[in-house]
């Protein structure tokens, strides 16, 4: 493929739009909120009422724009097929190790920020996540030490996610973000590559029907999509922290099928799974509106900031590992999200997409692959299925569990989360030496 030229960018927010959301946090009308409601009905109107101020008279957007920009971002123009070209976001970071491996880190999460990194890098489980997520590991991943791996990592801005140009006509689904993904890392010359995804980073691929209940997507399903669309000739090796997939079926699954069935003998295997179901039951409500009517859902997310706020707050609280967030933090992830290229309402039409408007598994059209595949689990993660089910979309070389973390894992967790690439890739790990000539050391 032609390589399309390669920009620099740099974000800088106009300050008509900075005066706009000033303008519309200062005509915030608040819900009330039940007596003693705390958080079983969302997000307290104790905890909103503290960002907006903070977000109205204290939060320093520009100082937060100058720390983003110290990333090394770039945009390029990236060939869809029927859908032309679409600007896209990415930071890319080189390690100054010569034989460095190409790393795609790609994740996104609901409520729309989405953070692939082409670990070269955000959910209907998926959640807020964006291109941020990829701060904290980007010095570990990158840095010259002989006891390591070192990597170049790409994290991209989904298609319609935080600075990335959105699709302007529907049928955008899993076989065109792989393609994305794809021809971004072909364009920065890495025609072989390894790849790192949760959130929709995993999924870019499932729809899921637990206890006769359609589900929307998962996170983890971009992975599976590009897996299966450039596995073994581009990419040679992934690693998710949300493997999930679909139920086991006796037809193309026998043996975990069975196993299924002995879940309630199996006190640890029994606990994850109730767990999975009681989140699938009462905190999926936000994938149910996204994966049927987003356009509906989007009047409110473009319009009201303070309802953009409380929509992506309640996620990062809930599906973290009791992550201390600071008030700073959580309003910089909201405000990339107000301030998106697309606007607020765009991320959310990927669970549309990727289920045809809640009619099919995210999952559709993948299958199981010999790429070899490692899997992180993390205690606060919102779905823990049986581990081994993750066998079924994979062939498993890899596996590790945390005391600590959840969903935002690299983002909580980064020492952890990036130790886990550097065991699988490194030297005696069994994914060492998967590129051919990019072993990760000098």
């Amino acid at each position: 493929m032609a390589a399309a030229q390669e920009q620099p960018f740099s974000l800088a927010v106009p300050d008509a739009d900075l005066t706009l959301l000033r303008n519309k946090l200062d005509l915030v009308r608040f819900p009330d909120e039940l007596d003693g409601a705390a958080w079983d009905y969302g997000a307290p109107l104790s905890d909103i009422k503290r960002l907006v101020a903070r977000w109205r008279d204290g939060f320093d957007w520009r100082k937060a724009e100058a720390e983003i920009n110290k990333l090394p971002m770039f945009t390029r123009d990236i060939e869809v097929d029927g859908f032309g070209s679409l600007n896209i976001h990415y930071v890319h970071q080189k390690s100054q190790v010569k034989n460095a491996i190409p790393l795609l880190f790609v994740h996104g999460c609901w409520p729309f920020v989405s953070s692939p990194v082409l670990l070269p890098r955000a959910n209907p489980l998926t959640g807020p996540g964006d291109f941020l997520e990829v701060r904290k590991i980007l010095p570990i991943l990158t840095s010259n030490d002989a006891d390591h791996p070192s990597f170049h990592v790409v994290a991209l801005s989904l298609p319609g996610f935080g600075f990335s140009e959105a699709p302007n006509k529907p049928g955008f689904a899993g076989p065109q973000y792989a393609q994305v993904f794809n021809n971004l890392m072909l364009s920065l010359g890495y025609h072989e590559y390894v790849y790192q995804g949760g959130d929709w980073g995993h999924i870019v691929r499932v729809f899921r029907r637990l206890s006769g209940r359609l589900l929307g997507p998962d996170v983890s399903q971009l992975g599976v999509h590009a897996v299966n669309h450039y596995g073994h000739k581009h990419i040679k090796a992934w690693h998710s922290n949300m493997p999930i997939y679909g139920r086991p079926t006796l037809l193309l699954h026998p043996l975990f099928y069975f196993k299924m069935l002995t879940l309630p003998f199996n006190k640890t295997a029994s606990a994850a799974f109730q767990k999975a179901m009681a989140w699938r039951t009462k905190g999926t409500g936000y994938s149910d509106e996204q994966t049927t009517k987003p356009q509906t859902l989007g009047y409110s997310l473009a319009d009201s900031p303070v309802g953009l706020l409380a929509w992506i707050y309640e996620k990062l609280v809930e599906w973290t590992d009791k992550y201390p967030w600071t008030d700073d933090e959580v309003l910089e992830w909201i405000s990339v999200y107000w301030f998106s290229r697309a606007g607020p309402a765009a991320a959310g039409r990927i669970y549309y997409e990727m289920t045809g408007g809640n009619s099919h598994d995210t999952f559709e059209g993948t299958k199981w692959t010999s790429v070899p595949l490692g899997v992180s689990y993390f205690p606060g993660e919102l779905d823990p299925l049986p581990k081994g089910w993750a066998h079924m979309f994979g062939k498993l070389v890899f596996e590790s569990e945390h005391d600590k973390g959840g969903h935002f894992a690299s983002f909580e967790q980064p020492e952890k989360f990036a130790g886990d690439l550097r065991k699988m890739f490194g030297k005696g790990g069994p994914a060492h030496g998967v590129v051919p000539g990019k072993n990760g050391y000098d």
